[in-house]
């Protein structure tokens, strides 16, 4: 091959990488809380998710990598840790940050709960904040559209103080 034809070959396959576009892309995650526990942190695929105090929800984080395009059967996995007696430390006698507090928070923080759940993502025309809807009964939902929480076309509309079962 002569170096016209190499120069052309190589031309070719750099403007071809031009014109190809990205199958996935990393998206914001915003974590939504319907419960009276605290998440203290969560995570998406591995990736993003700060803390979410009860019946709040917002604040975005970087980020969850997910198809442009939604798949039928696209799925996430959430991992999330719990307080279920938050700010409890706002009652106790002892000074914040002495051994006794320290002694005590210990004790507190070995009553959080890990859960870890596959979540199916509800279908999407275009990817944009990946919201995550933390649940009465560890149930989650995870949206991943252009449409936000509270807006009439998000696919999940729930009250932001729920009803917590006695049981679940």
């Amino acid at each position: 091959m002569n170096k016209l034809g190499i120069l052309l070959v190589l031309s070719l396959l750099i403007l071809g990488g031009c014109n190809s576009r990205p199958e996935r892309l990393g998206a914001p995650i915003e974590g939504y809380n319907y419960t009276s526990a605290a998440i203290n942190r969560f995570s998406v695929n591995g990736d993003g998710g700060s803390n979410v105090g009860p019946y709040s929800g917002g604040g975005q984080t970087c980020c969850a990598s997910l198809p442009i395009k939604w798949q039928s059967g696209l799925t996430v996995i959430v991992e999330w840790e719990k307080d279920p007696n938050v700010g409890a430390y706002r009652y106790w006698s002892e000074p914040m940050f002495s051994d006794a507090w320290r002694k005590r928070m210990a004790a507190h923080k070995a009553k959080y709960t890990s859960h870890r759940t596959v979540v199916e993502v509800a279908p999407y025309e275009a990817l944009g904040v990946v919201t995550v809807h933390f649940l009465p009964c560890n149930q989650v939902k995870v949206a991943a559209g252009t449409t936000r929480p509270r807006l009439q076309n998000h696919p999940y509309k729930y009250p932001l103080r729920m009803e917590e079962p006695s049981q679940c």
